[in-house]
């Protein structure tokens, strides 16, 4: 991609301020008609990147995004890239296409309950319902997928405001899908008519979120993925996007497909154990493979995020997801925006020696399991600070203990 000239940015910055000193977009789409002439995808992320760097609030680009959708509109349809089948943007769009229709299902359940005369002709539309649940809960994987794995790839490729913007919506997107899920579960104890306008509600405000989000990803972040990405780089996303899974109404042929993309591994030799692979500390010694192992089989997830609160290492993931992608990326992009600001206390504490430990925990499935999350400064012996340890157990079994059970009490 060529370079935009400086004046060409200038205008397009004029242009989006513009817009969110509230001119009419058909205005603005005009007296710069001949600025937005092959605006691409890629140019519009840089552009609001610039802004957020010069001053301008994130949520004001969020707040107005669709604004510029619409003025960029018709530049972009008609820039839309080749995507290959097996590469992983084509498998998030056939299932935009999917969850576009189980919205639009939703609304047509929604009006024929609407039209239900009493509330037991309503049996067969709520069993209905129950199905586009199952898949709208199964749906997360979409999001962790670009969440844990496309986003942190962008990000490496300097693309950070896109991918922000979206987990924002991916987030409002959850809110709204968990108001639906509650309205669903507890039908039988809301009265018909509370549910009816509830019903309603849910289905428009999830039709409209989605179609919007997608539209943005769809003409937006995946032009500029497709553009910035490398063919070895969507080889890992593919092997990345594998292990998170895909979901229950995710086209079988996508996941099937062998991508194109892949080169084949060459078989490595076995490493030879060299001095240097001792690992040796004050208190004892192992190889490089031992220590591996120690990490991997502790009774909980440990992340190390370093004093440049640079994500560095992670052990497993088994209560929250982790990917290879997560390496070399800012802690603070790891986590919803809506958080960032406990984040950021929590390591400026540790860093200026007030703090050493920060503690949460929550419950997740539906109270079954209670997740204990720690956050401890790592230090030197001189008590500089190295980095931040996040360390996060399920301790569900470990409340329920009572009594004891000694050594002698094993059985095998």
């Amino acid at each position: 991609m060529s370079e935009m000239t400086d004046t060409k940015k200038k205008m397009l910055k004029e242009m989006i301020k513009e817009l969110h000193a509230g001119a009419a977009p058909q205005h603005v789409k005009e007296k710069f008609k001949q600025a937005l002439a092959g605006i691409t995808s890629l140019e519009i992320s840089k552009i609001e990147q610039e802004l957020v760097q010069e001053g301008m609030p994130r949520e004001e680009i969020h707040r107005l995004c669709e604004v510029h959708m619409l003025v960029f509109q018709e530049q972009l349809e008609s820039q839309k890239p080749e995507i290959p089948t097996e590469n992983p943007v084509n498998i998030l769009q056939e299932e935009h296409k999917v969850m576009l229709q189980l919205t639009e299902m939703l609304k047509t359940i929604a009006k024929s309950v609407q039209r239900a005369p009493v509330p037991t002709e309503v049996t067969e539309d709520i069993a209905h319902l129950k199905h586009v649940k199952e898949d709208l809960v199964d749906s997360e994987k979409h999001y962790l997928r670009e969440e844990n794995v496309l986003f942190p790839m962008l990000e490496k490729h300097g693309v950070t405001e896109p991918p922000a913007i979206m987990w924002t919506e991916h987030n409002r997107i959850r809110e709204e899908k968990k108001k639906f899920f509650t309205l669903v579960e507890n039908y039988s104890t809301t009265g018909f008519q509370d549910f009816e306008a509830q019903l309603v509600e849910a289905a428009d405000i999830l039709s409209e979120l989605l179609s919007s989000h997608f539209f943005k990803e769809n003409n937006i972040l995946f032009p500029t993925a497709m553009k910035v990405v490398t063919s070895l780089e969507w080889t890992e996303i593919r092997k990345e996007f594998d292990k998170i899974g895909y979901c229950r109404f995710t086209p079988q042929h996508l996941i099937r497909a062998v991508p194109q993309f892949e080169r084949a591994e060459e078989k490595k030799p076995e490493p030879t154990l060299m001095p240097t692979d001792l690992l040796q500390f004050d208190t004892g010694e192992f190889t490089k493979a031992q220590g591996e192992s120690i990490l991997k089989t502790v009774p909980f997830d440990i992340t190390f995020v370093d004093k440049d609160d640079v994500v560095r290492y992670f052990n497993k993931s088994e209560i929250f997801l982790r990917t290879k992608s997560v390496i070399g990326r800012k802690v603070q992009q790891c986590h919803p925006q809506k958080s960032v600001h406990v984040v950021n206390q929590i390591l400026e504490s540790f860093k200026t020696g007030k703090k050493d430990v920060a503690e949460f925990w929550i419950p997740m499935d539906n109270g079954a399991r209670l997740i204990h999350i720690r956050y401890f400064a790592v230090r030197d012996k001189d008590r500089n600070y190295l980095g931040t340890m996040e360390v996060t157990q399920d301790i569900t079994g470990i409340k329920k203990i009572e009594g004891e059970k000694r050594l002698l009490d094993w059985k095998d």
